[in-house]
């Protein structure tokens, strides 16, 4: 059997039981087979329909940041978030001419713009300067609406005490229990989730939650510190992801990777379970903002599974991310994505049959090797496949040669979930966690490290993996060697030897 592509792709990534601009050029490698031209989906809203834009300026500066603005402001449009060290600017509209328009009067300056949905924005800027309606100063949230696509977790009873412990035989594949003897982590070191928020009454989570440094992105993508704004709403993803990472060792239920880092709750979820781009753009530049050491992303890109360099709109949003990625690195954050759940070889793969995945109906479309998986593919991100406990491939991972980092556990994995209890979770979005953790107890141990050296470490500490069958063998051929395949990438991850 094989998982269906999802409607939406935080349920993609995170399954239950079940050549433009300043970065990417020259930068990415090929995933598809064909040169063909992607299949076009053309976003033409008419005039009163508020949409949400990335505007890319040529040179990144303050200076041309406020021409930018200006251009902006000039088009029709609203200015929601500015971030001058990489040149982007987030902006609403209600022109059906604004990307036309922002340009001509952004001349020399606005180097791309893109819309970042296929649909009007819920959460619109209102106050006297949003031409769309004078309303209060300040933000309006979509109604909430439960995440439709994530099965139900499957609950575990809680334990008196980390009896629970005994069951997380994912620890014990990366050795994550052994490394627990060196080290249970640096309070010095602190992983954001950018996800759908972290219960912040979780017993396995409360001690190691960092408050100071949680952050609500979903408000257009403008950081919001509002109390309650980065808690979880209408999904557990978020909380299981962080227990993954950091549960600490207390005597109750289970233990993380990193028991003793910090954690920072990065809301890029909305309450109808989408992760639109101005969001996690909003959640990477956050974290190199606050000085966080790792970023978890168990997640991919709305509305799109793969974005096309060849389509101006997908072009423009994957400069923007990739920026935002990048100046973050730069900073000294690391980042793990998971490699999604669709079952496919991301080097041959021509097809996406579920995008826009905000849409009424998704357009099926021909994609070529100029489209990527964001921001699992973005260059510099640690890209990680799911394993079963057998240490098979789990029958939902994407792979492929080169594209792929490392592999890690990710069927059936237990950890915390809102309300103080505990589920089993199987997805790439459950294995990038691991990873994340790992590199946190890395950072620990080695403080010196920069982004690029960590990543080199956990690619050398990775142990070596022949190609074995998959989970449900459908042909899904793997290719490589025992260091180096489409499987396990560079092997599955250790988290032993990350902090010797």
């Amino acid at each position: 059997m094989r998982m269906p592509n999802a409607h939406r792709s935080f349920r993609t990534i995170a399954c239950t039981v079940a050549a433009l601009g300043l970065v990417l050029a020259g930068s990415v490698s090929a995933t598809a087979a064909t040169n063909e031209p992607s299949t076009p989906v053309p976003i033409t809203p008419p005039d009163g329909t508020v949409m949400s834009y990335v505007v890319n300026i040529g040179q990144a500066n303050p200076g041309q940041t406020r021409k930018a603005e200006k251009a902006v402001t000039e088009a029709g449009g609203v200015v929601v978030q500015s971030w001058p060290e990489i040149g982007v600017v987030i902006a609403q509209s209600d022109r059906a001419a604004f990307r036309d328009t922002v340009k001509a009067k952004g001349k020399n300056v606005v180097a791309s713009v893109g819309a970042t949905r296929t649909v009007e924005v819920k959460d619109k800027v209102t106050g006297p300067q949003a031409p769309w309606g004078p309303g209060a100063s300040g933000w309006k949230q979509g109604k909430n609406k439960p995440v439709n696509g994530d099965e139900p977790t499957e609950p575990v009873p809680a334990a008196a005490s980390d009896s629970l412990e005994s069951q997380q035989w994912d620890m014990t594949m990366i050795q994550a229990d052994q490394a627990h003897q060196v080290t249970d982590g640096n309070r010095n070191v602190l992983v954001g989730v950018l996800d759908s928020g972290i219960d912040p009454t979780h017993p396995d989570l409360q001690a190691n939650l960092d408050v100071a440094d949680s952050v609500n992105c979903t408000t257009g993508g403008r950081p919001d510190q509002a109390e309650g704004g980065w808690y979880p709403t209408t999904s557990d993803h978020g909380t299981h992801v962080a227990g993954t990472i950091a549960a600490a060792r207390n005597d109750v239920g289970i233990v993380g990777v990193a028991p003793n880092v910090r954690l920072a709750s990065v809301k890029v979820v909305n309450d109808d379970g989408f992760i639109y781009p101005e969001y996690a753009v909003c959640g990477f530049m956050w974290a190199a903002q606050r000085g966080m050491d790792v970023t978890n992303n168990s997640y991919y890109i709305d509305p799109f599974e793969f974005w096309c360099d060849d389509q101006p709109d997908q072009a423009a949003v994957r400069e923007a991310v990739a920026r935002a990625v990048n100046w973050s690195n730069s900073k000294g954050v690391v980042s793990a994505a998971a490699a999604g759940n669709s079952g496919l070889d991301l080097t041959v793969n021509t097809r996406d049959e579920g995008s826009p995945d905000d849409a009424a109906q998704p357009t099926p479309r021909t994609i070529n090797q100029g489209c990527k998986d964001i921001p699992a593919q973005v260059p510099g991100v640690v890209t990680v496949s799911s394993l079963t406990q057998t240490g098979q491939l789990s029958y939902f991972s994407n792979r492929g040669l080169g594209e792929i980092d490392v592999a890690a556990p990710g069927s059936r994995i237990l950890s915390t979930i809102p309300g103080g209890k505990y589920g089993l979770k199987s997805g790439t979005s459950m294995a990038s966690p691991h990873v994340a953790g790992v590199l946190a107890l890395m950072k620990s141990a080695h403080p010196e490290l920069t982004p690029a050296q960590m990543v080199q470490k956990l690619e050398d500490d990775a142990t070596p993996t022949a190609c074995s069958a998959p989970q449900y063998d459908e042909g899904a051929a793997c290719v490589g060697t025992p260091e180096l395949n489409s499987y396990y990438g560079h092997g599955i991850v250790n988290a032993l030897k990350a902090v010797q």
